[in-house]
């Protein structure tokens, strides 16, 4: 046990009381406990697989983004999440790519063709660009998808250690309710809704063919999944920081002592860096997926306005399209921004008032230290997404990409009402 506490006292940099340490174990029936549990090997496969509830819960939302191609990461071994550029995943992965280059490049090349010669008036060219703009996310899947896949291994296996450091302390594995029912529905409505949207189109759009939805299916189907991966990582999270303040709130009522307190600022700040991983493994494909909602809704919008402005409000078809197409867009930015703020507020917000309630009079030096450190922890360590320091995801994305929007948008219908006066 001495070297255990001085191996921990190292990684953290602290000076522990070992001492003092040993004698809480001896003192205290749940320190013992932590103690047993503690020489559970978090090297061992074995061990990090039967705490890993996440990867059970979730694998079948890994299993939909193989077949698409886009994140051809498996269960390599037993405990881990791991990537090859020649696995057999990745095989795959290059074949369905292929397949579905020619045929996006086959319908692009339509697409542009309409968009050059045959589009005359102004919704059609707008129509045409936004079809456009809809297959680029295609060209990015090498980039944003394989190029991510070492990080997003790291980020998946720190939750198998996690869960286990979390069953060592708290005594329980890790659960997350309704988890793998509710990924379950939420893939078939990404499909259904993929689907859905595409064939609508082709019904009231004339030169969108059934022919041109061949080569949307994927892509709109992928941006709708990346949405819900973000959701559930987020939601995941979120359940993992209840399951710790709870757990905590229980221990420190019952046995509020610095051997208790330690292990759980440990396991925050392990917590606190799963969250920061996040941003980190997916920095590309999200930055570049906010990128694409923001160009969308822009372009939608100005098509919106651009026909309120010249005919009225009319609400044809086409108008109810492209206020359709911006809206949607908006509401997939809006999840993905609105589920990371939550995850952020919910690590600290009720471990903080946990720690806030106790009262300083009635426990030991030792355990007033563990206090100030744990809230100075949390302090110095906020729980934030960042996209590897480019941009943090938080309600503020929200209101500073509307922003950016709205001033794009005056300066777009700014340059049509001057091309008007200028031919009138």
């Amino acid at each position: 046990m001495s070297m255990e506490l001085k191996d921990i006292a190292d990684v953290y940099g602290e000076e522990l009381n070992i001492r003092q340490f040993k004698k809480h174990i001896r003192q205290s029936p749940r320190a013992q406990e932590i103690a047993k549990r503690s020489k559970l090997n978090s090297a061992d496969g074995k061990v990090i697989d039967e705490h890993d509830q996440f990867y059970r819960d979730h694998k079948l939302l890994l299993a939909l983004f193989r077949l698409l191609g886009v994140m051809p990461v498996q269960r390599g071994q037993i405990g881990k999440i791991t990537f090859g550029w020649m696995s057999g995943p990745m095989l795959y992965a290059y074949i369905f790519y292929a397949v579905t280059t020619v045929v996006v490049m086959m319908v692009g090349y339509e697409r542009v063709d309409i968009l050059l010669n045959k589009s005359r008036k102004f919704d059609e060219y707008i129509y045409s660009i936004i079809f456009i703009i809809f297959l680029i996310p295609h060209f990015w899947i090498p980039f944003v998808g394989w190029g991510v896949a070492y990080e997003v291994c790291d980020y998946k296996n720190g939750w198998g250690t996690f869960q286990l450091h979390y069953y060592k302390i708290a005594g329980s594995n890790l659960e997350f309710p309704f988890l793998s029912s509710l990924i379950v529905i939420i893939s078939l409505g990404c499909l259904i809704l993929a689907v859905v949207f595409l064939l609508t189109l082709s019904a009231l759009l004339e030169g969108f063919s059934l022919y041109h939805t061949t080569a949307y299916y994927h892509i709109i189907t992928m941006i709708n999944m990346n949405c819900a991966l973000w959701y559930i990582n987020c939601r995941a999270i979120g359940n993992a920081s209840h399951a710790l303040a709870d757990t905590f709130q229980k221990d420190i009522d019952r046995y509020c002592s610095a051997y208790i307190i330690f292990h759980y600022r440990i396991l925050w700040l392990e917590l606190s860096e799963l969250l920061q991983k996040i941003g980190n493994a997916y920095a590309r494909t999200y930055a570049t997926y906010s990128l694409f909602m923001i160009t969308n809704i822009t372009v939608a919008l100005y098509g919106f306005t651009s026909e309120v402005v010249d005919h009225g409000i009319t609400f044809s078809f086409k108008e109810i399209g492209l206020l359709v197409d911006g809206v949607y867009c908006l509401v997939l930015l809006y999840i993905f921004c609105d589920c990371s703020h939550q995850a952020s507020e919910n690590i600290a917000g009720q471990v903080q008032l946990s720690l806030l309630s106790i009262s300083l009079t009635s426990v030991d030096l030792d355990t007033t230290r563990e206090i100030e450190l744990f809230l100075k922890a949390i302090h110095l360590n906020p729980p934030t997404v960042s996209l590897q320091g480019y941009a943090d995801v938080n309600r503020k994305l929200i209101t500073s990409s509307i922003s950016t929007m709205a001033i794009y948008l005056i300066v777009l219908l700014q340059f049509k009402i001057s091309l008007v006066n200028l031919r009138g």
